[in-house]
Order: structure tokens, then C-alpha cells, then sequence
């Protein structure tokens, strides 16, 4: 199946069995890239409104051959970036950070920062919903973890645990969320079972 912007979609493949099984691998698409194609849809749709966080970034040299072909030639980051994603749904402010990893046993702690941390748990004082999503790319499964979870693995590392949270324990621990065609990544389904 190919998608109106030209893009593959699920393919199927053969197995030696002489089965049929699906595969995304040929999708071509970054986590983040699903999760946008979801906003939009959620958006369209009128079920939530979530956008990409912009990096804050301080531009310090543009070389200006001519107006239409500016071009940054230095940038620094002017401070570090929140999460990912944030919006409103059902009424309830949502913030989360999507990651992906090639590791096939584990999801390393390492590809969260302490701020991001620091940045969850105020906005859960507050009410606010924060999550993880995680996606396993040797496994083509896409995760949805909630942050008071992470938060328990984080503390753990400290106190001598794991600096990584199981590819096992994700399974039990988190929500799997299945491709959808429209909701690539339907994390509101998710929200919809643990929130509401």
C-alpha cells in the first residue's frame, strides 16, 4: 500500500512457511514523524490539539548570498528544551517525549535528561498528564510509558538499579500502541484507558 504523499506503507512478506506476515520496517518514518502525522490527525479530527516543541536556538552567524538562500552558519542552543510534545486533551494538559532505540533489550535511561525530568514532575504537580512513548525499532513496537513509571526507574539508577529500563518490563509496564493508518501512533487510546 503506498500513501497519498508517495510514501510505502505496510508491506507484506513472505516467510519461509510460506505465510504472509506485515512489516513496517519500509515505512521510512522517525517516531517523531508518526507522532506529527497523529497530531494532525487528532487536530483534524477535533479529538486533541498537541504540537512539536521548537528547540530554542540563539543564531549568531547567516550568510546572506542573496534573501532567498539564507543560510544559518552558527547556532548555539539557548537553553535546554523541555519535552517533545505538549497540548490539550479532553480538557487535561499533556506533555511528553517520544524516543526511540536500536538497543533490542532495554531502553537506556541515558536518552533522558534531568531536566526533562525535573520538567514532568512540576507540570504533574500542577495536573498536567506526562509520559513517554518508546519506540523499539529491532522490534517494531511503540510503547507508551507514564511518567510516575519512569520517574520510579530514574530514582532507581541512583540508589545502585538499572541505568536502563528492560525491553521485559516495558512490555508489562507500559502500553503498547499499535500502527494505526490514521492515529500512526494513537497514543490517546492510551490515555483514554490509564486517564480516563
Amino acid at each position: 500500500m503506498n500513501y497519498p504523499n508517495g510514501r510505502k506503507g505496510v508491506s507484506q512478506r513472505s516467510s519461509k512457511q510460506g505465510k504472509t506476515q506485515a512489516t513496517f520496517s519500509n515505512r521510512g518514518m522517525t517516531l517523531e514523524e508518526d507522532i506529527a502525522l497523529t497530531n494532525d490527525y487528532y487536530r483534524h479530527a477535533n479529538i486533541a490539539i498537541v504540537h512539536k516543541n521548537p528547540t530554542p536556538i540563539q543564531i549568531v552567524n547567516v550568510d546572506y548570498p542573496k534573501r532567498s538562500a539564507a543560510v544559518i552558519k552558527e547556532a548555539y542552543f539557548k537553553q535546554a528544551s523541555t519535552t517533545d510534545f505538549n497540548g490539550v486533551y479532553r480538557g487535561r494538559y499533556i506533555d511528553f517525549e517520544a524516543k526511540e532505540t536500536k538497543n533490542k533489550t532495554s531502553f537506556p535511561l541515558s536518552n533522558i535528561h534531568q531536566h526533562q525530568i525535573d520538567h514532568m514532575r512540576a507540570c504533574e504537580a500542577h495536573g498536567g498528564i506526562c509520559f513517554i512513548i518508546v519506540k523499539f525499532a529491532i522490534h517494531e513496537e511503540v510503547y507508551f510509558l507514564p511518567a510516575a513509571k519512569l520517574f520510579w526507574y530514574w530514582n532507581d539508577q541512583f540508589q545502585g538499579g538499572r541505568k536502563s529500563i528492560p525491553y521485559d518490563h516495558m512490555k508489562v509496564e507500559g502500553e503498547l500502541l499499535p500502527f494505526h493508518y490514521q492515529a500512526r501512533v494513537d497514543y490517546a487510546a492510551a490515555l483514554d484507558k490509564l486517564y480516563f
